[in-house]
């Protein structure tokens, strides 16, 4: 399908990250994920949908625990609330998508099947598969705002390094050479650059630790142990205002790290780990057609809206 969205005639776009949904079975926790996306676009009706990660859980994390049987069978159920109200969506894979029973690329084939999806396998020469860009149309036809994803891996590739992968060379170059492809010379032109992923950045560590955040570190930032430069190329490229992530299920803050901000989302599904009192939900992301800045705010599942102002701020 055509990739080509658009800024409504008020200006505006609003997006919903749904994260760490970990469909299995289509059981009982299922289905409490489904009807928290479902009461989130029938409140919200978001332009665009992004699904940043661990849509489904393919993999063991301790005994006792079972993946999906199906993977195909299971991702299709855990977008169809997107899927079958018309939204456009697109999706970038965690680390539990294709730890077993299929492949990245396998996946992906499932995702293009579909009939809203904008989503793309990106160049088979990159580290992983999903790197691609999206871009905005404002009311002159021109490109308004910019979307860029990256697969973020899974486990580090190198043994004796350990702990999560990252965002590799081959795929920040990728985007250096897309963001000079697409953004106007002047940077400083009201043309916003959103990027998604799943494995946080470690700035999303130093954040926290030196700067005003807004909303709850419930625990560690599951990071990679190697920082690789994917933070020092989006301010070099002077295009991305905010990056978006998941993986870390009972973290939601996000904080502006030298003009960048920093946004986890709140975790989606019930068929996973959360904790006492944090509930399940979504965040909301609005651009406005002309303006550099967006707005964002946490929809629950009991349908609260959390707007993340100062009230709720980490002191450092």
């Amino acid at each position: 399908m055509s990739a080509q969205l658009t800024f409504r005639e008020d200006r505006t776009f609003t997006i919903a990250q749904f994260t760490d949904i970990h469909w299995k079975d289509g059981g009982s926790e299922d289905q409490l994920s489904r009807k928290l996306m479902e009461q989130v676009l029938d409140a919200e009706r978001p332009d665009f949908v992004v699904f940043t990660g661990d849509v489904i859980y393919t993999g063991y994390i301790k005994p006792g625990d079972s993946a999906c049987e199906e993977p195909a069978k299971a991702f299709r159920e855990a977008v169809q609330a997107v899927e079958s109200r018309g939204i456009k969506w697109a999706v970038v894979f965690g680390n539990h998508d294709t730890e077993s029973r299929i492949t990245r690329e396998q996946l992906m084939e499932v995702v293009c099947e579909h009939n809203h999806t904008v989503a793309q396998a990106g160049l088979e020469e990159l580290h992983g598969v999903g790197n691609y860009s999206i871009q905005v149309k404002n009311s002159q036809g021109e490109t308004g705002a910019v979307m860029y994803f990256f697969d973020s891996g899974n486990l580090s590739p190198y043994p004796h390094i350990g702990g999560y992968d990252w965002i590799q060379r081959d795929q920040i170059h990728w985007y250096t050479e897309e963001s000079l492809r697409i953004m106007p010379q002047d940077r400083s032109a009201s043309v916003p650059a959103l990027a998604f992923f799943h494995i946080p950045l470690p700035e999303y560590k130093e954040v926290w630790e030196s700067q005003t955040c807004y909303g709850n570190k419930f625990e560690p930032v599951c990071c990679a142990k190697v920082n690789a430069g994917m933070f020092a190329a989006m301010l070099e490229m002077g295009d991305v205002v905010g990056t978006f992530a998941g993986h870390d299920h009972v973290n939601d803050y996000w904080g502006n790290l030298h003009g960048i901000r920093l946004c986890y989302g709140r975790a989606t599904g019930y068929n996973t780990y959360g904790q006492e009192g944090f509930a399940r939900g979504a965040r909301l992301i609005r651009l406005t057609e002309g303006q550099r800045e967006f707005e964002t705010w946490l929809r629950l599942a009991d349908g609260s809206v959390i707007e993340q102002q100062p009230e709720h701020v980490h002191g450092s």
